[in-house]
């Protein structure tokens, strides 16, 4: 019997399964936020924060366009004008002072991203002086809705529909602007109905439960941008009832 012959190369002959890379996750871009905030010594302070472009970081950020009018006890007041501090009237609790502000300014290529929608309503879309003028609304802002298609289903008349929902191509219509647009958020000391161009719209609330949707650093680096908020629960109860912010782009609503 013919043993066969080993050459030198013989014991690195046998096939040897490659292992596929394993890819590495995808990486969200970062974004610059800016957060004003009254002291407890009553001073106005400022910081920026570059993060993860994540939706809850963004929503915190961005409902109202530069130039939006806020109803406080002195006036409209546009949005960018507005400082930890001033009082804003509500629709159930009366004047309440802004705690916080909430600043971004947004590119054409970072609108036109999926999860970041810009909305413009145009003007008496919704009856007189509803709203007064076109409002630019961000994708972290909500306004009080008359819903049709799901008062059967949530229990109540009115919601708080994420602006994009409004989009109907008459009404109010999808935008991406050929240059930057900033972007303005307000916290209060409690969840509360705010005005903003004639239309009733949230303050910030990051919503009941959304601890438990991010991990544990992202959640401490959320918190942090809240130098009041040490804790999820002192955000406080919602106000009204409302839909999360990724619900369908069409709503029936009044």
């Amino acid at each position: 019997m013919t043993i066969p012959r080993l050459t030198a190369n013989a014991a690195y002959s046998t096939p040897v399964r490659r292992l596929s890379a394993t890819p590495e996750p995808e990486r969200l871009p970062l974004r610059r936020y800016t957060n004003l905030w009254l002291t407890t010594d009553g001073r106005i302070a400022e910081r920026e924060h570059m993060a993860p472009a994540l939706p809850l970081f963004d929503a915190a950020h961005s409902a109202f366009a530069r130039g939006t009018l806020i109803t406080t006890t002195r006036g409209p007041v546009a949005i960018e004008d507005l400082l930890p501090g001033d009082l804003v009237d509500t629709a159930a609790h009366g004047p309440l002072p802004v705690i916080w502000i909430g600043q971004i300014t947004l590119r054409p290529q970072d609108i036109a991203e999926r999860s970041v929608k810009l909305t413009r309503i145009m003007a008496d879309a919704f009856g007189i002086a509803r709203p007064m003028a076109d409002f630019l609304a961000g994708p972290g802002a909500r306004i009080l809705t008359r819903p049709r298609n799901l008062r059967a289903s949530i229990g109540s008349d009115h919601v708080l529909s994420p602006a994009h929902a409004m989009a109907d191509g008459m009404h109010a219509f999808r935008v991406t602007p050929p240059c930057a647009v900033t972007l303005y958020h307000i916290c209060l000391r409690r969840h509360a109905l705010i005005t903003a161009n004639g239309l009733e719209v949230e303050s910030f609330h990051p919503g009941a439960g959304f601890e438990r949707e991010v991990g544990p650093s992202m959640l401490n680096l959320f918190l942090s941008f809240f130098p009041h908020i040490h804790e999820p629960h002192q955000f406080g109860p919602l106000a009204h009832l409302r839909l999360p912010l990724d619900a369908p782009d069409t709503l029936n609503v009044a």
